[in-house]
């Protein structure tokens, strides 16, 4: 019997031998045996690896860093201390504008009343100087500053910083300051009078021979006055600077002068004065800011009830329009000088003087005494009213009519009053 021949299952497709472009087939790969690891001798320039360009090049992505990586810490602590030094150097420029920051004003004189703050100083430096601060300015005062802010008339270098300003008004405690009061509605003659008579006040321009000539020219303040009133013939009216002196309280150094007074006073009433003919009503009767000061003289005097004021004032305004006299008495008052000795008789009224209203046509030639703030406000801005008469209601303020009837009957009432107080006022 012949043996059987076993048979062969055949090769799959993975496992039989491949053909080289040669036509040699390649030797079965035995798979059991361990690779053996490539040498550097092994391994031909054609199969280095190419460099990755993209690690060395611009165009990679950032890197991200893991937060216990010490590179992640060192580039936080650098942009920490960036903004903290930002933070300072900004701090710094705050100090620095704060206390040496200057404000752009020439050399001048500042008053502080009774009652001002350092603190309330604050306000104007922050509107002048950028990046004041405030709180850096309280923290320097409250360091540098011993006690309160003291009243007076203090002198300010020009341009200065803040620090030097509180430095010259921490001097108000060493210095001696003398008071000088001048009340509304006193004339430039009592202001005159006051300043003379004042010890601690040198002077200059008020010596025992003084004019108003020489005064206006040692002030240098002629200008300020119309050609009628520089060239009168009238005594009263040459040169007269009547009405051109804020009055109020004030307190200078002692050994101060009185043109350094009398300087301070006019600049103050000077710009009261333009400050309301710039914001003035419509139609009024005055041609000049000067023409306003006259009128606010005359309602200084008329009435010291502040809230008369705008109707006294629309009294001689609608006087004025209607080409009617003021008929003021304390005109005739101021006319007439030293003398007047304390009333009005029928001949004072009936007498043509430059100042007397019952006899001469609109505003006389000049102020007839130093207006308060409040009467060129008034002036400029008066009621609305077409009341043509005022007099007086004998227990404080005045009655305002609108036609002469009412007015003969208001002053009727008036005497009245008068008789009843005089009746029951026991004799001396």
């Amino acid at each position: 019997m012949s043996k059987q021949t076993p048979e062969i299952p055949p090769k799959r497709p993975d496992e039989s031998p491949t053909n080289n472009h040669d036509g040699t087939a390649d030797q079965p790969v035995d798979t059991t045996a361990p690779a053996k690891k490539p040498t550097i001798d092994d391994v031909s320039a054609e199969e280095v690896p190419a460099t990755d360009i993209s690690l060395i090049s611009g165009g990679s992505k950032p890197r991200h860093y893991k937060a216990d990586n010490p590179s992640f810490f060192m580039q936080r602590g650098y942009q920490v201390l960036l903004v903290l030094g930002l933070i300072a150097a900004f701090f710094l420029v705050m100090v620095y504008q704060t206390l040496f920051g200057r404000i752009e004003q020439p050399q001048q004189m500042v008053t502080i009343e009774a009652g001002q703050t350092y603190y309330g100083l604050l306000p104007q430096w922050q509107q002048q100087i950028p990046l004041f601060s405030a709180t850096i300015a309280k923290l320097y005062m409250k360091t540098q500053i011993d006690g309160p802010l003291h009243a007076g008339i203090y002198q300010l270098p020009e341009n200065p910083t803040f620090a030097e300003a509180l430095e010259v008004l921490g001097q108000g405690v060493k210095a001696a300051m003398v008071k000088v009061q001048i009340i509304e509605g006193k004339t430039a003659k009592d202001l005159y009078q006051a300043l003379r008579d004042n010890d601690g006040i040198k002077k200059e321009v008020l010596t025992a021979d003084s004019t108003n000539a020489s005064i206006a020219q040692a002030l240098d303040l002629v200008g300020i006055l119309p050609d009628a009133v520089v060239n009168s013939n009238d005594a009263i009216v040459n040169h007269n600077l009547e009405g051109w002196f804020a009055p109020d309280t004030y307190y200078y150094g002692e050994g101060s002068t009185d043109k350094q007074v009398l300087t301070d006073l006019y600049k103050r009433q000077q710009q009261a004065l333009t400050k309301v003919w710039e914001n003035r009503d419509p139609d009024l009767p005055y041609n000049s800011p000067y023409e306003a000061l006259v009128m606010a003289s005359i309602i200084e005097k008329e009435t010291s009830v502040a809230e008369e004021r705008p109707l006294v004032s629309a009294v001689f305004s609608n006087r004025l329009n209607k080409n009617m006299r003021l008929q003021t008495d304390p005109t005739i008052i101021y006319g007439m000088g030293s003398r007047y000795k304390g009333n009005i008789r029928r001949q004072d009224i009936d007498e043509k003087t430059a100042y007397n209203t019952y006899q001469i046509d609109g505003l006389p030639p000049t102020p007839i005494a130093l207006p308060s703030a409040a009467s060129i406000e008034a002036t400029l801005h008066p009621a609305d009213s077409d009341a043509l008469y005022f007099v007086a209601t004998g227990n404080g303020g005045h009655k305002f009519t609108n036609s002469l009837n009412e007015h003969n009957q208001a002053v009727k009432e008036y005497l009245s009053v008068m008789r009843q107080k005089k009746a029951q006022t026991p004799p001396p």
